[in-house]
């Protein structure tokens, strides 16, 4: 099994218990703060993917780290230090917060393009995005000259290549599979 689809239940696993509990958004907050927490500190991420520190000695460092999370969080941690997973925390939050966003109906669509979005393209990505998925999203727009034109849209699982790139790759490799 591979780490993310590990991750992914993971993180189903955290938020039923939370929607349950009724403390779903308490713990997405957790998780925002482990993600932000890993992502600024290159020795906490060192640290969790060391395989000579033992996993007592991370779990208790993450809970000092983490003390004022709720149950759930520090639950989440106990059962990814009990089962060797503990490098998993990050990649566990992240699907979490994904999640959480679907399960009340919001998204983030990451569009990809050669050039900056002007903000009357943006209107219509998100007009187009919701119709299509039929939640709330926010745009995130990532600009990767590399593409040459065109799009790449991503929400969720779903990703839409309209780059100029691809297209070049595609014709690409029909050329060279008719020689």
């Amino acid at each position: 099994m591979s780490d993310s689809r590990a991750a992914i239940r993971y993180a189903k696993a955290v938020l039923d218990l939370a929607v349950e509990k009724k403390v779903a958004s308490a713990v997405e907050e957790d998780m925002r703060s482990i993600v932000a927490t890993v992502s600024e500190s290159k020795e906490l991420r060192n640290m969790l993917q060391s395989p000579i520190i033992e996993g007592e000695a991370k779990k208790e460092a993450l809970k000092a780290i983490f003390k004022g999370s709720s149950e759930i969080t520090i639950g989440l941690i106990d059962t990814l230090a009990s089962n060797k997973r503990i490098a998993l925390l990050n990649e566990v939050a992240l699907k979490y917060i994904i999640l959480h966003e679907d399960l009340k109906g919001e998204g983030v669509a990451q569009v990809t393009t050669a050039v900056p979005l002007t903000p009357e393209l943006e209107k219509k990505v998100l007009k187009q995005v919701a119709q299509l998925t039929g939640n709330e999203v926010t745009i995130k727009n990532n600009v990767d000259e590399s593409i040459i034109g065109g799009f790449v849209l991503r929400v969720g699982d779903l990703q839409y290549d309209a780059s100029i790139a691809n297209k070049l790759n595609n014709l690409k490799r029909e050329f060279t599979n008719s020689l």
